[in-house]
């Protein structure tokens, strides 16, 4: 049963002793999509390297960018910074072009962490975790819906899901977590 969930408020929606799975706070998301040739100014834009290789994810302070393909990023920054990513990307707009996508509203993240973090996400997504780099991240499917994955840790992992799905992931990850404390 797919339990309907306020998605604007960063919170705990469930736990046991073997997880934790909480709505994180909105932030501003981007899409990136550059050409190979524009890369370096982009990431002088940014003062962020863009990561070249799928997967791989930069990080400084707050901000996150994350390789999705070969030429397509996820930047992810705190509200406040939405305005400071959007204005560094248009000033090297003529000679970097560029496409960059407000889509903060689009999905919200989900934050799975706990001692049977991977077990869980195991109920839904057909990745081999163990084979996910900590500080990386993958687009990949959580029971046929698609996700971002991103691995922060041997036991913490983050979800970026679609608005319109996360009502049902959310509740398959709530019922996995209390199913598996019975274990």
């Amino acid at each position: 049963m797919t339990v309907h969930v306020d998605l604007l408020t960063a919170r705990q929606l469930a736990a046991s002793s073997v997880a934790t799975i909480s709505l994180l706070a909105p932030g501003s998301r981007y899409s990136l999509r550059v050409g190979e040739t524009d890369r370096d100014a982009l990431s002088q834009a940014l003062d962020l390297a863009l990561p070249e290789k799928i997967g791989e994810c930069s990080r400084r302070h707050n901000t996150e960018i994350l390789c999705l393909g070969p030429d397509e990023w996820i930047v992810l920054s705190p509200e406040s910074d939405a305005g400071t990513i959007a204005q560094a990307c248009a000033a090297v707009y003529d000679a970097a072009p560029h496409s960059l996508t407000d889509i903060s509203d689009r999905e919200v993240t989900v934050l799975i962490e706990g001692p049977k973090a991977a077990e869980l996400m195991t109920l839904g997504c057909p990745r081999d975790l163990e084979k996910l780099p900590n500080g990386q991240g993958r687009r990949t499917v959580f029971d046929g819906v698609s996700v971002i994955l991103w691995r922060d840790g041997p036991q913490r992992f983050r979800l970026d899901v679609w608005r319109s799905f996360a009502s049902h992931v959310i509740s398959l990850l709530a019922t996995g977590c209390g199913e598996l404390a019975l274990e």
